[in-house]
């Protein structure tokens, strides 16, 4: 209470104010009826600005106070200063709380707030997409009644925070999200879950690729160790079974090289971002090119190989991806195809856009297996792909190669009736300044998805 009003001032007030009421009841000889009078009026006075402050208070919509008489301004004047102060702080409140929810929402990971017992409190955007939930609908419900997941209910319950867990999203099951649950303030959990799909498919990826690798070392190494073994006495192996053990560890030994190289390309074409072509790339040269680096592989298939090449197609890209993408599937081509086959190459316009194929009259590839021959290390036949000397990495190097060109491959096969290979690369790469020639679009094939 500020000086104004101490005990003493009070006093003194209220003597200042019955002192009249004194002497004039003296005066009339009616000293207590006026002395009760006179407190009986002053009551009234309080009774009717505490009317006034309970109405402003309570009922008045407005914040400026009612006026007021003598202490009454004063109580007033503070009541108001301390609501304007109370309604400033609010919105510093509201401000920021709105300003969290706002930096919630822009985070990458879905947030819910949770009390001890697992309510939801509150929940961002992104807790729908990865945890399926709704807010404010879900306020109030039990998260454990929401994510049902056995391992997620396990670690709520177990109290055991000092770790994350990874499952499948509830709202999408090819989701995997990495979950976590942080104690927080007064018996508060804030729980973050974020999308860790392309993690883990990167860890599957990396577990067989180590698998693959060292299945495929596998088989050369240990040729390599027999035939070593029976060189360690040579004075005990006829000349001819030397020469060709020294050949046939050649030939492993080649094996492992071309695995090693297509090993560092498809890293390399992996590795490397989103790219801006503004080189021009003469494709007719390249597959020309390519077809004269086949022509010793050829030789022994003596197949009929067939070129349609548009020279004056032009395409914006990468060369040595394209080239990579055009040499395997040429190789390919001319590996499984049985000696004496057709082999067709073309690369033409189709509208604006530019498609490559590659038709042969080969075994022809079963459906079970289209869908899975760009995987790293996928065989149809491994017995016919050990003895080509492939290494089931080709197709995958084309995929990404042509994933980086904004195209796909394509594949039309039918057993027994031969493959076309094939791929479009689309208007903004085509180079169009050549008028394009009015031709239907053949069939394109299935699309091979790889993973």
């Amino acid at each position: 209470m500020g000086k104004h009003y101490s005990i003493y001032g009070i006093a003194k007030g209220l003597l200042l104010y019955v002192l009249p009421f004194a002497m004039l009841g003296w005066y009339l000889d009616a000293f207590w009826q006026t002395l009760c009078f006179a407190l009986l009026l002053k009551l009234v006075w309080h009774y009717y600005f505490i009317h006034r402050l309970t109405h402003w208070l309570w009922d008045s919509r407005t914040l400026l106070p009612p006026p007021g008489r003598g202490v009454w301004t004063d109580i007033f004047d503070g009541i108001y200063r301390t609501l304007r102060r109370n309604q400033s702080r609010q919105r510093s409140l509201s401000t920021l709380i709105r300003r969290f929810r706002q930096a919630s929402e822009a985070m990458p990971d879905a947030a819910v707030v949770l009390k001890e017992d697992g309510t939801v409190t509150w929940a961002n955007k992104l807790a729908q997409l990865y945890l399926g939930l709704q807010w404010p609908g879900d306020s109030g419900l039990r998260i454990t009644n929401l994510i049902r997941h056995p391992h997620f209910v396990k670690y709520f319950k177990s109290g055991e925070f000092d770790h994350a867990i990874t499952m499948h999203s509830p709202a999408h099951h090819a989701m995997d999200i990495e979950v976590r649950i942080m104690p927080y303030a007064d018996n508060q959990l804030l729980l973050i879950a974020r999308d860790v799909t392309q993690l883990a498919k990167l860890e599957r990826m990396r577990k067989d690729f180590v698998a693959n690798v060292s299945h495929e070392l596998k088989t050369p190494l240990t040729v390599m160790q027999g035939y070593l073994e029976m060189l360690d006495e040579p004075e005990m192996l006829p000349a001819r079974q030397v020469s060709k053990a020294i050949h046939e560890m050649s030939a492993q030994t080649t094996r492992m090289q071309n695995m090693v190289s297509q090993l560092l390309e498809l890293s390399r074409i992996e590795s490397s971002g989103p790219e801006t072509f503004t080189d021009e790339v003469n494709l007719a040269a390249i597959i020309r090119s390519c077809g004269k680096d086949a022509e010793l592989l050829n030789q022994q298939k003596q197949h009929q190989i067939n070129f349609a090449l548009d020279d004056s197609l032009t395409v914006y890209g990468n060369a040595d991806k394209l080239r990579a993408v055009v040499s395997n599937l040429l190789t390919n081509a001319i590996k499984y195809t049985p000696e004496g086959g057709q082999i067709d190459i073309s690369w033409l316009r189709r509208h604006r856009s530019a498609e490559f194929k590659v038709c042969d009259n080969g075994p022809g590839i079963d459906p079970i297996h289209q869908s899975r021959l760009t995987e790293r290390f996928y065989r149809i036949e491994a017995d016919r792909n050990s003895a080509t000397g492939g290494t089931g990495l080709g197709l995958s190097i084309v995929k990404h190669a042509l994933e980086a060109h904004r195209s796909r491959l394509n594949l039309d096969s039918e057993v027994g009736r031969g493959s076309c290979f094939s791929f479009i690369l689309p208007p903004e790469l085509v180079e169009q300044t050549q008028a394009a020639n009015s031709r239907e679009p053949a069939d394109s094939g299935n699309q091979i998805a790889g993973n």
